[in-house]
């Protein structure tokens, strides 16, 4: 009646002989588990603090000017961390923007920005990229920590008052009045960027 499938596939959809199906979920959902922590762990690992300025040599010209911004020393107290900027708190964001900056490590492999001038040839580029970025997601891990109706405007400029009830209108965003907050600004950047 019906005929018998042998090979790989067959060997992966036959039942068992040695082991129940329940033995055999259990196994499935504790590697699932192992796997789902490891996966977490490194990239909490690979997030902090510690790991961008002490992994990476090509990090410490940024490092050395986030520790001078806002987001570093400020009268709140309140610190962003590296992460809380370019690494999205939301599972699958994290999990795609974890698997792009994977392709850094070739940059580490070939030395593309080991030395202050090579990071300082490639920063317009590097500052574009991130910038399109949080353009593109509407400035997603700034509003983690920062929202409109959490502004207090008596406590702005009135241009910053002004400036900010204009979030949202034409696609405007955080990103597009806040480039080099936390970083230089690249020397050769464009007229209206």
């Amino acid at each position: 009646m019906f005929q018998e499938k042998s090979g790989f596939w067959a060997s992966l959809i036959r039942p068992s002989s040695r082991f129940s199906v329940l033995t055999l979920l259990l196994v499935g959902i504790v590697l699932g588990l192992a796997l789902i922590a490891g996966t977490h762990l490194t990239f909490e690992a690979t997030s902090s603090p510690e790991f961008c300025s002490n992994s990476c040599h090509e990090m410490q010209t940024p490092v050395a000017e986030y520790q001078q911004s806002p987001h570093y020393s400020n009268r709140s107290g309140v610190r962003a961390h590296c992460a809380d900027c370019h690494i999205p708190k939301q599972l699958l964001p994290k999990l795609e923007t974890k698997v792009k900056s994977s392709a850094e490590l070739w940059g580490k492999i070939t030395g593309s920005l080991d030395t202050p001038e090579k990071f300082a040839a490639r920063r317009l580029e590097l500052a574009q990229h991130e910038w399109a970025r949080m353009k593109a997601n509407d400035s997603r891990e700034c509003r983690n920590c920062h929202t409109v109706d959490g502004m207090s405007a008596e406590k702005q400029t009135p241009r910053a008052t002004a400036m900010h009830a204009l979030i949202g209108e034409d696609g405007r965003t955080c990103i597009d009045c806040h480039k080099g907050i936390a970083h230089h600004l690249p020397d050769n950047m464009p007229e209206g960027d």
